[in-house]
Order: structure tokens, then sequence, then C-alpha cells
């Protein structure tokens, strides 16, 4: 029994620790003009410390290694304060030598700075004994504690006392922790560096080593830990600072500009506008420009140098922003950047894409500076500011106002014609304050403004500028002085007649034979307008409907948009009946726009399916398809309207229109990736069809809009089928349905098995090819796995009903035609077995055994071979006489930070010309450090970790489906004690 004071929580032991290194300190220091150099006192001491150090009980190494490392630290001091007095008396004899060759002075300056010598000299064999005695073993001890407290103890010798530790015998012990198994390991071995590094005298001694490890340092930037990974940072900037790494070194370290962790992307930014930004520069006098402008300018010019690495992605180049912003003051020097633009007194020569990376930083600087966020947030958080914040935001606001008050209608004159500038320029008029364009006398600006945002809306027919558009000149309509919301509400109708006149036009010039371009782009326009606000009109609904019905060889995105737009007509108009005392008048006009988009979509749904002419455009439309009917459903569900006056409204498909339905969704599922991939940058297309079909059933499935027992097993049936995102979409639907209790989930997972399993035999019967054949049956397999990991808990009970339920109706349902499906024991029921009791096998053998009574089962012996699996199986779990647990779910790791690449990190046998004799030899996996046990990748990662870029260079990034394994460690060390 040992009683343990050094881990004691007892408030009277809170400063144990404390104390004792007190002790021990105080203890040389009051020893050091006598007990400490009698070679009695403190060898004792020494032998019984080290002795300590290397017994089995944890406790006892960890204090012996405290108090061991801390007489080192101690005899450290007192070293120093002798080598200060062996320099003072080294100074003192040679002035004495100058007036005198010898004499009694110098004789007693001799024995003094004798005594001094050998004292230092005693003292520092004391400490290479402590560490060859007890450090070289706890260093690699199992317990993450000690090793820590060793490491850091030689990071803070090697800096107080260099003339002694600063070799590479000792060094090489900071570089070998650097792949410790254990975080807070790594981090102190980083930290120790980093103290070193930060002394400019140390920089010549640190050569070899720095040559040794420095690629493991770079590493260590992406380390899985975050606090690792940034403190690696930081000592990757000591580095730079000492100029010790190039260029090409660091090629690696921009891929994490765009990693998931905000902290080591701001400390990568940070590095980036050290390094790249921020050199120093020789700015000319001569001229009228502002010195600082020019700064900025050439800063600016350098920060546009590094998103010409993202240009191509729109995305990527806001997280480098954001990544940097905090550094570069020259982001938020507002007239500089509109001044570049514009093109006044340039020093920098912009390229097109320059310009287009110079406009989305003003958008996302200027966002920043007024609070908001350019990429998601990691935790969805809301950002809350205090009142000091919101006085600093508001500055901001005023000052980026300031700066575009009159400069910004000239902005958008030069690039109302440039798709990619057009839109981040239109979007500055939300972040202004709008109330200054009539304090500072600008209202001919603000109306300026609003015209040329009118000209580029039916200039453009992209995506982002109609919607930049539409929001602009919405907030325009409530913000700002009365006479100019006018204005802008004035040129908002304005937009919606001319475009309900336009759009019927080409819907004339469509029927007359006319191309379908004017057509689709004002459909598209119509149907950003209509997001935002509902658009009275005369008929549109029905030129829409008609020419849909007579003009079936349109192209797909056509009727694409006449189907969302007639979608948008029709909630806007349930949207402006009044629920409690509707005219009936308002009612039939409903039901029969109603009626009407349900025909268009009841005649899609039978006919896309079998549609021959392919390709991606198809593919939208069946999506929009899906997603536009269930939306419906869900609209005039006929639960919402029952016992209410707009009970007429009240809509429930039949089975089979569901039926239809689904089939048209199992088709947006099974398109190959390829197919997928296919114009993935084409406007107004879903980035994953398969995502945007599965919530949409999911949601009619959640909702109780349709049948359930058709649709649901359906849905569960392809949890594991289509990747990682569609399985969480499916795992979080089974999660909602669980928390009613009203929903029978034993007959909900029995039903799925049962689809993936038919799916299976299908492709048996038809004879297809085995790799086919076989990716089924895993499927189905995978399934029933990911079905029974969902029994976890303290409902044992319940659990073990529903589970002993799905087994009966499976059991009943392969004994079905035998002996056809007897696969289904195998491939649907054995992991549910395992979940159950081992009391509860007998029943189930029994029931098994009892159908197969009069039965010849040596006829078809591989027909009949899962039926003799399954019993093996069922009496080796009653053998076990294993007990109902507890078992947690199955969950991936969660990810910080993009996927990892693997490290080979090879055998450190180093320095061998430097190692002392003493020193106990260290095996490869020692030397590696104390590894453990890689773990898979989370396949569900978030958006911005499926980035991968090329070695040297963010560029052609795409987005990747595979996550990949992570090595947090070497393998771990064979220590001394477990």
């Amino acid at each position: 029994m040992v009683e343990d004071n050094y881990s004691s929580k007892h408030k009277d032991l809170r400063n144990f620790k404390e104390n004792l290194v007190s002790f021990w300190d105080t203890l040389v220091h009051e020893c050091q003009n006598g007990p400490l150099f009698d070679d009695i006192l403190f060898q004792k001491i020494k032998d019984y410390v080290v002795a300590l150090s290397c017994t089995p009980p944890r406790v006892y190494r960890q204090v012996a290694s405290l108090v061991g490392l801390q007489l080192v630290t101690s005899l450290i001091s007192v070293a120093k304060t002798l080598s200060g007095q062996r320099e003072t008396t080294q100074r003192q004899l040679n002035a004495e030598k100058k007036k005198q060759s010898d004499g009694p002075l110098v004789e007693s300056l001799n024995k003094r700075l004798s005594r001094t010598h050998e004292n230092i000299t005693y003292l520092e064999e004391f400490m290479r004994k402590i560490f060859s005695g007890l450090f070289m073993h706890r260093y690699r001890d199992v317990d993450p504690e000690i090793r820590m407290s060793c490491i850091k103890s030689l990071g803070t010798w090697v800096v107080s006392y260099p003339s002694l530790f600063l070799q590479d015998i000792y060094l090489k012990y900071l570089g070998w922790t650097l792949n410790d198994k254990n975080a807070g390991v790594r981090r102190t071995s980083i930290l120790a560096l980093q103290s070193l590094y930060e002394v400019d005298d140390n920089i010549p001694s640190l050569g070899l080593f720095t040559e040794r490890f420095y690629s493991r340092m770079i590493q260590l930037a992406d380390d899985v830990d975050i606090s690792v990974a940034v403190s690696a940072i930081g000592l990757i900037k000591q580095l730079l600072r000492h100029q010790l790494l190039s260029d090409d070194d660091l090629g690696p370290l921009y891929d994490l500009l765009i990693d998931e962790p905000p902290m080591i992307r701001r400390a990568i930014g940070e590095l980036v506008y050290d390094h790249l930004i921020a050199q120093n520069i020789k700015t000319s006098q001569s001229g009228a420009r502002d010195v600082n402008n020019e700064s900025s300018e050439v800063h600016i010019g350098r920060m546009l140098q590094i998103l010409r690495e993202f240009s191509d992605d729109p995305v990527l180049s806001s997280y480098v922003i954001d990544d940097i912003w905090d550094d570069m003051k020259a982001m938020k020097d507002w007239k500089c950047i509109i001044s570049m633009l514009l093109d006044e007194n340039p020093l920098t020569e912009l390229t097109d894409m320059d310009g287009t990376n110079l406009v989305r930083m003003l958008r996302a600087s200027a966002k920043k500076a007024v609070g908001e966020r350019i990429v998601p947030a990691t935790d969805n958080r809301k950002l809350y500011h205090n009142k000091a914040q919101k006085e600093i935001l508001g500055n901001s606001k005023h000052e980026i106002t300031t700066a575009l008050l009159k400069k910004y209608p000239q902005l958008l004159r030069k690039y109302i014609s440039d798709k990619a500038k057009i839109s981040p320029l239109v979007d500055m008029m939300m972040l202004m304050k709008l109330e200054m364009y009539s304090l500072k006398r600008q209202e001919q600006n603000f109306k300026a403004a609003i015209d040329l945002m009118v000209d580029a809306f039916f200039k453009h027919g992209d995506k982002d500028t109609l919607r930049s558009c539409i929001k602009a000149i919405t907030f325009c309509c409530t913000n700002g002085q009365a006479d100019l919301q006018n204005y802008a509400e004035n040129k908002l109708k304005n937009i919606e007649d001319e475009l309900v006149v336009k759009v019927k036009t080409a819907i004339k010039e469509v029927e007359t034979g006319d191309d379908e371009y004017s057509l689709l782009v004002n459909l598209k326009r119509f149907y950003e307008l209509q997001l935002s606000k509902p658009v009275t009109n005369d008929g549109l609904f029905e030129d829409m409907y008609r020419i849909l019905s007579h003009l079936r060889d349109m192209d797909n995105e056509v009727k694409s948009f006449l189907l969302l737009n007639m979608y948008l007509q029709l909630a806007w108009c349930l949207h402006a009946i009044d629920g409690e005392n509707p005219s009936e008048a308002s009612i039939d006009e409903l039901l029969s726009k109603q009626s009407s988009l349900f025909e268009q979509l009841y005649y899609f749904l039978v006919v896309l399916p079998t549609y021959q002419k392919e390709g991606r455009s198809t593919t939208i439309l069946s999506c929009r398809v899906c997603v536009i009917t269930a939306e419906m459903w869900c609209l005039f569900k006929k639960q919402k309207y029952s016992s209410t006056r707009l009970e007429s409204l009240g809509y429930l498909p039949q089975l089979d229109v569901v039926q239809n339905f689904w089939k048209l969704c199992e088709q947006q599922l099974n398109i190959s990736d390829e197919t997928e991939d296919e114009d993935a940058n084409e406007e107004y297309i879903e980035d994953t069809n398969r995502d945007v079909v599965m919530i949409a059933a999911a949601k009619l499935v959640l909702a109780d809009t349709v049948s359930k027992d058709y649709l649901g097993p359906e849905v569960v049936s392809h949890y594991v089928s289509h990747g990682a995102s569609t399985t969480e979409i499916i795992k979080n639907l089974i999660t909602s349905l669980r928390k009613n209790t009203d929903n029978n989930m034993a007959a909900l997972f029995f039903e799925a098995l049962k689809r993936a399993y038919e799916r299976y035999m299908v492709h048996v019967l038809d004879g297809e090819n085995q790799t086919l054949v076989g990716k089924s049956y895993s499927e189905c397999l995978d399934l029933a796995s990911r079905l029974a990991g969902s029994y976890v808990g303290a409902s044992r009970n319940k659990n073990k009903s529903e589970i002993l339920k799905i087994i009966q109706n499976g059991v009943s349902f392969a004994f079905v035609d035998l002996p056809k499906q007897l696969s289904f024991l195998e491939a649907a029921l054995l992991p549910f077995v395992s979940k159950l009791p081992s009391s509860d096998i007998p029943d189930i053998l029994m029931d098994v055994q009892k159908r197969t009574q009069d039965t010849n089962t040596n006829e078809d012996p591989s027909a009949w071979r899962p039926y003799f699996t399954f019993v093996e199986k069922l009496h080796d779990k009653h053998a076990k006489n294993e007990v109902l647990q507890e078992e947690k779910e199955e969950k991936p790791v969660k990810r910080r930070g993009r996927p990892r690449k693997v490290r080979d990190v090879p055998a450190r046998n180093l320095f061998d010309g430097h190692k002392s004799s003493d020193e106990e030899s260290v095996s490869d996996s020692d030397q590696q450090g104390h590894g453990e046990d890689d773990d898979d990748d989370d396949a569900d990662q978030p958006l911005i970790n499926t980035f991968r870029s090329s070695a040297s260079k963010l560029r052609s990034l795409k987005v990747s489906q595979q996550g990949t394994s992570v090595q947090k460690g070497p393998p771990r060390a064979s220590g001394s004690y477990s």
C-alpha cells in the first residue's frame, strides 16, 4: 500500500508538488558552501533518487523523477553562480599578474580559481550521472506525465546551461520525442525547441540537429492535435527567422491555409504574412504618393500573388483571406483597394484574374470588418459582440461607406459587364451605412448605384449576379432615408413589371418556334425575384402550364425553371390566403393551380425514369421534379388542413404515385460519380443530387406526409449504399424516428432488410456479373450491421423485444419457398443475434430447427449452407454464455483538419559518434517515440476537408470522397513498466 500524496486531491495537499520542488531547491542552495561537495550526502541522495525512479510503482517513479530533475535544475543554478565567481576570480588574477608575477594574493586567487573550477566540474559530473541514471530511462516512461516533465526539464537545462547541455548527445532526445504518441509530450518538445531557437547564439551549435530534424518539425504543423500543430508553426517561424528553411520546404505548409481548425489556419496565416507579404519594402520618397498607401499597395500585390493559386475557387480564396486578415492591415485600406480597382496611379499592374481576386478580397475583408463571417464556423454558433466590439464594427462600417460613397458607382460602371466581378461589388451595398448618403448629400450617387444594379440584373443571367442584385435592392428598400427607400422600391417594382412582360413575350416566341435562350434567362431572373417576394401577374402561371403541356421537347433546364417558378407562385398564393376567413374564389384559384402543377409533376414522374435523352440536364430535371413533388406534398399535407376552413386544400398522394416518386429518386441515387462530376460548375446545380433527393424523401417520412409503410423502409434500405453524406442523412432520420414512441422501428428495420435483400436476389436471378452481385450482398450485410448497431443504451428490454421481432420475422421470411431465401439468415439476421443475451438463443434455435424437421437438407448443400452457418453461430453464441452488454455504437473518429497523409518516419539511430559510453542503446521503436494505433479517417468530413492540393502549391483542388489514415505517432516504445 502506498500513501500517494503526489496525486492526492486533498485540499491540504494542493501545493505538495510545488513544496516538494521548493524543498529540494532550497536544500541544494543551502548546502552549496559545504555538504553539496562533501561527496557523502548528495551522493546518497542521488543513488536513492535514481533507484526509486526505476521501481515498478508509478507514484515512486513520478516523485523520484520530479526530485531528480529538480536537483539538476538547482545544480545548474549553483554552477552558474560558481561560473560567475570563476570569471570574476580570473579577471582579478589577470589584473594581479600584470602587477606582480607572484605573491600571497596571486596564490590565494589561484587556489580560489582552482577550487571553483573543481566544484563546477564536480557539479557537471553529478548532473551527467543523474541524466544517465534517471533521464535516459524516464524520458520514455510509459507515463506521459513523466516523459513530459523530462523533456520540459531538458529544454530548461539546455537554455540555462548551454556550455554542458547544448550538445547533440542531449539535443537528440528533444528530436526523438517529436514523434511521441502523446500530444502533450510532442508539444513540450516543440516548446523546448522554440526557447532554444529564440537565442541567436545557440544557432551555430544547432546546425546538425536542425539538418536531421527539420523535416519532422515541418510535418508537425499538420499534426492531429491542434495545440501541437499551432506550436509547431511557431517553431517553423523561428527557423524562418534564422533562414534555416527554404521556400521549397514551406510548400506543404501552404496546404494548411484551407485546413478546418481555425487556430491552425490563423497560425499559418501569420506565418505567410510575415514570410511572404510583410517583407522589407523599399519605397521611393519622390512623388506625391503616400508612403503608407504605397506599402499597402505592395502588400496587396503580394497577397494577390498568393490568391492566384486559388483563383478557380472563391471559397478557398475566402479561407486564405480569413487566415491572413488579422495580421494584414493593408486589407483594411479601403481607399487603396478602390484606387487599385479604378487604376488610379497604378503601382501594380493588375491582370484580369488579379482584378477578380481583388474584388473578392474587398468584399471578404469588408464583411470581416463589419463582424460577419466569411468562412463557416465549425461550431455553428452565432456571433455575439459586446458594446465595445459593436462600436468598433460600427466605425469600420462608417469607414467603408466613406470610402465608397463617391467611388461606388464608378466601380459598378467599370465592371458591370464582368460576371466574375459584378456580384461581389453589388454585395458591398449591404455592408454600407445607407443613411450616410443623405447625411453627406450623396443621394445622386445612391440612385446611380441602384440604376446600375438594375442594369446588371438585366444584363446577366448567372445565379450569383441575379441574387446579389435582388438582395442589394431589397436591402435598400428597408434601410436608409425614406426618399431613398422609395426610390429603391420603385426600381424593384419596375423590375417586376418588366420581367413579367419579358417572360410572357419569351413564352410566345418559343411557341412560335423561336430560340429558348431568352425564355431560360428570364425564367432564372423571375425565379430569383420570386425567392424574395411575391410577384403579382395576370395569367403567367397558366402561360407556363400551357407551354409545359404542349412543348414536351423543350430543353430540360427550361422545364426545370418553369416548374420552379410555378411552385413558387403557388406557395406565395397559399401564403396570401386568409386562413381564418378565406374567400371561395381564392381557394378555387389555388386548387386549380395545385391540380395543374401536380399534373405536370406526375407526368415527369412517369416519363423521366424511361427518358432516353441522357446527360446532366436530365439528371437535374429529375432531381428538381423529386424535390418539388416532395415540397408540394409537405405544403399541402392532408393532416395540416383537416378540420379547418382550408380542408379542401389537403392532399394525400396515392401509393402508385409515391412508388413512381421513389423510383425516380432511386435513379438519382444510382447515378455514377463520373456523371455526377460532369459540368460541376454549371449554374443552378446542387453539389450532390443524391443528398438532395435523399433529404426530400427523408423529409416525407419524418413528417408523416406519405405512408411510412412503403417509403420508410425504402429509404432506410439505402443506408450504406451511397457514401458518407447519404448515410448521415438516413442516420439522422432513424434517430428522429426513434424519438416518437409510436413508430414501430422493428417493422421498419425488417422491411428495410427485406428490400435490400430483394435487390440482391434480383441481381442473382438476372445472372448479372459476380462483382455486382457481391456488391449488393455486401450492402445487405453492412445494412444489417448498421441497424443492429443502433440498438444501444440502457433500455434493454425494449431493445431485446424489437430485436426478437426482427429475428422472428426474418426467420419466417427466410423459410418461405425453401431453400431459395435461406441466405437472408446469414446476410441480415446474424448481426442482430449478437445483440441478444444467450438465454434467448435456445428459443430461436428451436424455432429454426423445427422448420426443417420434414425437409431434406442434403438435397442442395450450397443452398442450405447459410442455414447451417446460422445454426452454428447460434450454438456458438449459446455456448459462450454471453450476457447482454451495453455496447456503444461505433462512431467515426472526428478528424480535425483536412485528411492527413501517412508519414513514413524512419528509425532514428542518430549521432552515433556522440553516444556516451553509459548510454543504453535505443531500439528503433524507442527512437520513434511512444506511438499508438492508427485511426481510420471519418468519411463524413466537413466540406473544406474534402479539398486536397498538390505537393508544393495549392492548385488544381478537387473534391475527394475518400478519407485517409492519420498517423498520430510511431509505435509504442517498450517502456520499463506498464
